[in-house]
């Protein structure tokens, strides 16, 4: 970018144009305070001056009291003599210097008597290779034979420490306006090249490249600050987009088949000449769409969830009893499907959350562990099951004894807070795969045998989310390759006192 425009940009920016009014704002707010400091200071001076000049005028009146015109001739001789001597003239009648230590007094001086009204000009004896004139204020009084005595002072002084304060000001002034041009340059030019690259990776974004992020240089400031808050939002954009398409690709694969298993189903009902297999094929067709119902309306509450609609909903709630209710309404169905139920629940736990939606993650968490936590056999207490024909050429049956698998609820308080977790002793999921599962339509049965929508973690993830704490997956017997069994386990954070 030319220099022309970076100075253009960086002069439109709200930055450089609230610190040159800072810096205008100071100027002034100075000028006016070294102004204000000067003139007082002038006028104290002057007042001292004043009042040092009263004293003298008294002192060579007394003189002259005393001792008439030679004691005052004396007087005003040894006075002017002194260092930063004041001024002494005596002039007659008409205004002719007589006697004193000035060449010359403006015209006028001595015609009233009193103090002067206004610094007035006058000559020393030492001005010589041209005319220099000085400023004064002096007090003039009256002599019984018509002279006249002026006992004035010098205002050299105060001219000289105005000049020099006012000096001072405009150097101050050029120095903070040069390192305020210096400044802006160097902040502004950085300030530019920031914009540059954030405006070239928000380009990168408008295009599509959800994976760029804004530029940080790590120190902090305001633009670090909302750099950082975007590309989390720009995360979060990239992760709800990401699922987005998972979602649609899984949705368009998941949802084909009972579709198309629908479509024939209903074909069928409508070639089939017997009324019994019209109706069987028909009440195919209400289970199929019942599926496909289950399926959507899985989808809605998991929307609804991580949109955080129903947070308003989150009240106390006793878990312990929410999860010993769940266990009682499962039982029926654990005991048909050939398993047991085992409960291992601390009375009195609470967190705060929704009972509706807790109930459901529960409910998933059961019957996921019905579908995948099934044991029929194992091996007999005797021994591990010897492979081959006995010696009859049947399978020795008493070489196998029937197992009962076991699901365990069990609500305990943990060190991160509430914990309830549902057990089986299935073949589990693999440590590598547990992020994937919680995915929508995610199904570790590649072949589909076993009921389902692949939603149910994923319903259970979000609502914990929505509750703040987090589902965890791991392995319910450690060392059992073959079926360690999966412990899902849902973590709500402690309550505050």
């Amino acid at each position: 970018m030319p220099l022309k425009s970076r100075m253009s940009v960086l002069f439109r920016s709200t930055a450089v144009r609230l610190s040159a009014l800072y810096i205008l704002l100071f100027a002034l707010c100075a000028a006016f305070l070294v102004f204000y400091v000067t003139g007082l200071s002038e006028r104290i001076l002057n007042n001292q001056t004043r009042e040092s000049l009263k004293e003298e005028v008294q002192e060579i009146e007394k003189a002259y009291e005393r001792g008439g015109v030679t004691q005052l001739l004396r007087t005003m001789e040894r006075r002017s003599r002194q260092p930063g001597a004041n001024l002494y003239v005596i002039a007659g009648p008409n205004g002719e210097i007589v006697a004193g230590n000035v060449a010359s007094v403006q015209p006028g001086v001595f015609d009233e008597e009193g103090w002067t009204g206004f610094p007035f000009r006058y000559e020393r004896y030492d001005d010589s290779g041209g005319v220099k004139r000085h400023l004064a204020t002096a007090h003039v009084f009256f002599l019984d034979n018509g002279f006249r005595v002026l006992v004035g002072r010098d205002l050299g002084e105060p001219s000289k420490l105005r000049l020099l304060v006012r000096q001072a000001l405009m150097v101050a002034l050029l120095i903070m306006g040069i390192g305020a041009v210096v400044i802006w340059f160097a902040i502004g030019r950085n300030a530019l090249k920031r914009i540059d690259r954030v405006s070239a990776a928000s380009q990168k974004i408008t295009a599509g490249d959800l994976s760029q992020r804004l530029p940080v240089s790590g120190s902090g400031d305001e633009f670090d600050r909302l750099s950082s808050s975007l590309n989390g939002m720009l995360g979060r954009i990239e992760q709800l987009n990401e699922g987005l398409r998972q979602v649609s690709d899984n949705i368009a694969h998941d949802l084909k088949t009972p579709l198309t298993r629908l479509r024939n189903k209903a074909s069928d009902a409508l070639s089939a000449v017997d009324e019994s297999a019209k109706h069987a094929a028909l009440e195919a067709i209400i289970v199929e769409s019942d599926q496909l119902i289950r399926t959507f309306n899985a989808l809605l509450m998991i929307s609804r969830v991580e949109a955080g609609s129903i947070a308003a909903e989150l009240t106390d709630i006793d878990l312990s009893a929410i999860a010993a209710d769940s266990a009682e309404l499962y039982e029926p169905v654990v005991e048909e499907a050939g398993q047991q139920m085992v409960c291992d629940i601390a009375p009195g736990l609470s967190v705060r959350g929704n009972r509706e939606l807790i109930g459901q993650a529960i409910s998933n968490l059961i019957d996921n562990a019905i579908k995948y936590g099934a044991i029929k056999h194992g091996p007999s207490e005797d021994g591990p099951c010897e492979e081959g024909p006995s010696k009859d050429g049947a399978a020795d049956s008493d070489d196998l004894t029937e197992v009962v698998p076991e699901i365990k609820v069990r609500v305990t308080k943990g060190a991160s807070g509430v914990e309830i977790s549902v057990s089986d002793q299935g073949p589990g999921v693999p440590a590598d795969k547990r992020a994937e599962v919680v995915k929508r339509f995610v199904r570790l049965d590649k072949s589909r045998s076993k009921p389902g929508t692949g939603l149910g973690l994923s319903l259970v993830e979000a609502i914990m989310a929505l509750h703040g704490g987090q589902l965890v997956l791991s392995d319910t017997r450690s060392g059992d390759e073959a079926a360690p069994g999966l412990t899902a386990t849902m973590v709500f954070p402690g309550m505050k006192p």
